[in-house]
């Protein structure tokens, strides 16, 4: 074998090594993160892992946000076996996807001006420049006002061009639709965040139910948050505190609130309890010592032991990816 002929073969017998150590080094990593580079500018580099991500909203007894707490803090348990916390995301900085979910039926029709400019004042103090927000409304059927849109701009423009109705409630139905848009749309690693303006009484929706809208927000990881703008008044009949309890089941089911303000005047006040809560939020990050694709749910436990003296709301769960 002449020189040229050697020095070939090593080469080739180099690039073979090299190319067994990465494939190797990549399967016993994939167990962890799988990833696919978009090779052009300006695409998106998307990242498969069994990183998970949960919310937790902690306030003191003032509802006041706390934002001074270490990852030490926090203890996570998922189905009962303690996790190890990763990551302690800054959520000022993580991007937010808002679906807003207007109502615009009779049963809202004297309060609508007023819910429409708390919403709008809402979105101005909320949305941070990289945010995202879609705009339905609520009627006998669920509309897509405007699409997903980057800003304030589109969407002030949607809420200001939406009518009120006398139209039946599909409630259900329109969160629903919601959650499904998110999970479609919204971009890898926001926060996907539904709020709802409206009394929660469903007499229309044709195809889901309560348990129907609980498992989509929880398969789409959305937080639900709601404001009620019929106050107290919900008390004196049936069909609207079972509203009310509906939504209040959607909020606990994804570690939101629903809000009850006494009355119109207070929905400024509920919208910007919101607003600073998703600024100050924590983003504890865990990779789950279950490694099974099984599409099953997992129940998510998060404490503060060291701090019995505050209030902490967290997503029960989620529903792990199925392969």
């Amino acid at each position: 074998m002449g020189t040229l002929q050697r020095t070939i073969l090593i080469v080739l017998l180099g690039a073979l090594s090299l190319h067994l150590s990465i494939t190797l080094a990549v399967a016993q990593g994939s167990k962890k993160v799988a990833i696919s580079r978009a090779q052009e500018p300006g695409e998106t580099i998307k990242i498969n892992s069994n990183l998970v991500e949960v919310p937790v909203s902690v306030t003191d007894a003032d509802g006041r946000p706390v934002r001074n707490l270490t990852a030490g803090d926090f203890q996570l348990e998922e189905n009962g076996a303690r996790q190890q916390i990763v990551s302690l995301g800054n959520t000022a900085r993580s991007p937010v996807e808002i679906a807003l979910l207007f109502d615009i039926t009779g049963s809202v029709y004297d309060l609508f001006q007023f819910e429409r400019q708390a919403a709008l004042r809402f979105l101005k103090d909320a949305l941070k420049p990289n945010d995202a927000v879609s705009v339905f409304t609520i009627g006998a059927k669920p509309r897509l006002a405007q699409s997903r849109a980057v800003g304030v701009n589109k969407a002030s423009a949607a809420l200001m061009a939406v009518e009120p109705t006398k139209e039946p409630t599909s409630f259900y139905d329109a969160v629903v639709e919601a959650s499904r848009y998110l999970r479609r749309t919204a971009a890898p690693g926001a926060r996907r965040v539904i709020v709802v303006i409206s009394d929660g009484e469903d007499m229309a929706s044709a195809k889901n139910g309560l348990r129907d809208a609980v498992k989509e927000a929880q398969r789409a990881e959305c937080t639900f948050y709601s404001i009620n703008p019929s106050g107290p008044s919900i008390r004196l009949n049936k069909i609207s505190l079972k509203g009310q309890d509906g939504m209040v089941t959607l909020a606990t089911a994804t570690g939101g609130a629903a809000f009850l303000p006494d009355g119109p005047e207070d929905l400024n006040d509920m919208f910007g309890r919101i607003a600073a809560e998703l600024q100050a939020q924590y983003l504890l990050g865990y990779y789950s010592t279950d490694e099974r694709a099984d599409g099953r749910f997992r129940r998510i436990t998060v404490r503060l032991p060291r701090r019995p003296d505050l209030r902490l709301r967290a997503r029960p769960g989620y529903y792990a990816s199925k392969t």
